[in-house]
């Protein structure tokens, strides 16, 4: 119940977590993330690339050309006029006029414009001034439209130009870093409601006027899905002039083809180098505000709009909920590599989706998922891996204790199989076993510490050597231990290592012995004993505890042997079979006193079995039982 509780802990916070951050940024909170978002819809943009737009806006652009040809900017009322005039007489469906006609200038040009503005429908701008410096809408709740922008003022054109043509309100919602995301579609006035520029132009060339719907206008047969604000998310076609463009300087040199203005929606906008009515876009740094009003226009004609309504906005609530729950669930998984991996194609999926999304004209979120997710996942790694750091410092705190009581090569191989030795295996190995003698006579004059001390000493000078020779100690026996070479896996020279060690331990032993005070290295000695044959490895023991070893005859015999080694007055017997496996070219034919083979009687054995006797110190006494008389020891 407590792992269960500890894998679920996690996985309901991450989604608090998700809840909470939407929660936050739908209330108009956690506005860094809108810069994220930006960022990330631009790199979309530009991977995505350049579309070709529906062919139904020309743009005429006042542009550097024109200004040259007529010699001032803004220019007069009655170039204006003359340029309206030229796109009227070659039949476009609808005229938008983004220029803002806002002081008299002089009755001859207002006049002038005024009659070309009533030959044709035509659309002409007014702009709203907010509080704030920059354009910014902020979403309320309650009334559909009590979120619509409210404006500190708007200004208006002459009325002599709005008796002649609808006003449509140009403004555009930015984000920080001034690029158009959405467009207002209605503003809140005095008297009612105000259309934005685009809409007035588009119901203008349906002959429609807009049906005003919660998060959706409709046109005829479109239906324009809008934010909760009723803007229009604007996502563009390309760089500067990727919507048809020709310079008003064509039109009035003739230039042009009718078929560029005819039956078509036509935008007339400023775009002279310094006019200062430019936006960047994901494209290019600087793209004239009358080719943002023609893609606005484009997209509402078309029905070719980024869709960010309510159904999707409660998608992106799920996403931020789910997508964190799912990733810390995955890592939270205890097939800690496989949930990695399901959660690293979670992100993958997620990512493609949100691309697809987008390049399907839908709007989906990215930074906000993305912030309900990283947080809960990275803080769950980190807390993860400080765990698994715990945990494997416990494990190698533990591992290093019970190798204290296991020999290191045994352990090694019972992790990584834990099934080692479960049953009985037969095999040949050598056995060697050592003792001290005369302990028990000792341990009655000296206190306990100092016995311990002994032992802890003598303990650990045989370690050393049967490390060094890569042998198994099977257990300290007392003041003496047991030691089999040939585990966990019989190799080849077991009996020359195990010959090696002997030597070795004999030599160290004592030289220890030697190193002690007098009173006591007077009362010990040493005995070793070493044979070579079948043994039969398994784990002895009851339910609570079991320890590996070995059992049978050659166990037997290297026990007996110690004995056969105090009854000659020597510190080594070894068995001739131990010797044959060995070879004679071992460190008993190198150094010490060597004698045999000696045909000896073991206490409880039937039979003699041929041994040898061996002592590190040359001259040794190995006549104290005569060997031809094989009686028992």
């Amino acid at each position: 119940m407590t792992r269960h509780f500890k894998s679920l802990l996690p996985v309901v916070l991450a989604a608090l977590w998700g809840g909470g951050v939407y929660f936050l940024h739908a209330q108009g909170h956690l506005r860094a993330l809108d810069r994220a978002e930006s960022a990330i819809t631009d790199f979309r943009t530009v991977l995505r690339g350049v579309r070709v737009p529906p062919d139904l806006v020309t743009i005429v652009e006042i542009d550097d050309r024109v200004v040259q040809q007529l010699g001032k900017y803004p220019l007069a009322r009655s170039d204006l006029a003359r340029i309206v005039d030229v796109i009227a007489r070659l039949k476009p469906k609808v005229i938008g006029l983004d220029i803002l006609l806002l002081d008299k200038v002089s009755d001859a040009g207002d006049a002038a414009l005024a009659e070309a503005l009533g030959t044709v429908p035509t659309a002409i701008a007014a702009a709203a001034v907010f509080p704030e410096s920059r354009q910014s809408i902020s979403v309320q709740t309650g009334d559909p439209l009590a979120g619509l922008p409210t404006a500190e003022r708007f200004l208006w054109p002459l009325k002599e130009f709005a008796e002649r043509a609808p006003v449509g309100v140009v403004n555009v919602t930015t984000d920080q870093n001034g690029v158009p995301r959405s467009m207002p579609m209605l503003f809140r006035t005095d008297d009612g409601l105000a259309l934005s520029f685009p809409l007035r132009v588009a119901s203008l060339a349906m002959g429609l006027e807009p049906a005003i719907e919660p998060d959706r206008l409709v046109l005829g047969q479109l239906s324009i899905p809008t934010d909760a604000d009723h803007a229009l998310p604007i996502t563009f076609y390309g760089p500067r002039r990727t919507i048809r463009t020709i310079s008003a300087s064509a039109l009035l040199t003739g230039e042009p083809a009718s078929s560029s203005i005819e039956g078509r929606v036509v935008v007339v906008g400023a775009a002279v180098t310094g006019g200062g009515d430019v936006f960047p876009s994901p494209f290019e740094p600087l793209m004239p505000g009358v080719e943002i009003m023609a893609t606005a226009i484009t997209q509402l004609l078309a029905g070719d709009v980024v869709r960010h309504g309510r159904s999707i906005q409660i998608v992106e609530g799920m996403l931020c909920i789910l997508l964190p729950m799912v990733i810390v669930g995955l890592l939270a998984w205890p097939r800690s590599t496989a949930g990695i991996i399901a959660a690293a194609g979670i992100v993958v999926l997620w990512i493609s989706i949100t691309f697809w999304a987008a390049s399907s004209g839908v709007w989906l979120s990215a930074a906000v998922p993305a912030a309900a997710t990283a947080p809960p996942v990275l803080l769950f790694g980190i807390i993860q891996l400080w765990w698994g750091r715990q945990r494997a410092h416990y494990f190698a705190q533990k591992s290093q204790v019970l190798g204290e009581f296991q020999a290191p090569n045994i352990l090694q191989r019972l992790t990584a199989d834990p099934d080692f030795l479960a049953e009985p295996v037969r095999q040949d190995a050598a056995v060697l076993f050592i003792d001290l003698s005369g302990f028990t006579s000792l341990s009655q004059s000296i206190g306990p510490d100092r016995i311990r001390e002994l032992l802890q000493e003598f303990h650990g000078l045989i370690d050393k050597d049967v490390v060094k020779y890569r042998g198994t100690i099977t257990g300290f026996l007392g003041d003496g231990a047991m030691v089999l070479f040939g585990l966990p896996e019989p190799a080849l020279d077991d009996a020359v290592r195990a010959i090696d060690c002997a030597v070795s331990l004999s030599v160290s032993t004592s030289d220890w012995l030697t190193a002690l005070p007098a009173p006591i290295a007077s009362q010990l000695g040493y005995k070793l004993g070493a044979h070579f044959g079948t043994i039969v490895a398994s784990r002895l023991g009851g339910t609570s505890h079991r320890h590996i070893t070995a059992t049978g005859d050659t166990v037997n015999v290297a026990n007996r042997l110690m004995e056969v080694a105090a009854g000659h007055r020597v510190e080594v017997s070894v068995s001739d079979e131990l010797l044959r496996a060995a070879g004679r070219d071992t460190a008993l034919f190198k150094s010490g006193s060597l004698t045999g083979p000696l045909e000896t009687q073991l206490r409880g054995r039937s039979g003699s079995l041929a041994i040898w006797l061996w002592s590190p110190r040359a001259g040794s006494d190995t006549n104290a039982i005569d060997p031809d008389s094989a009686r028992p020891l």
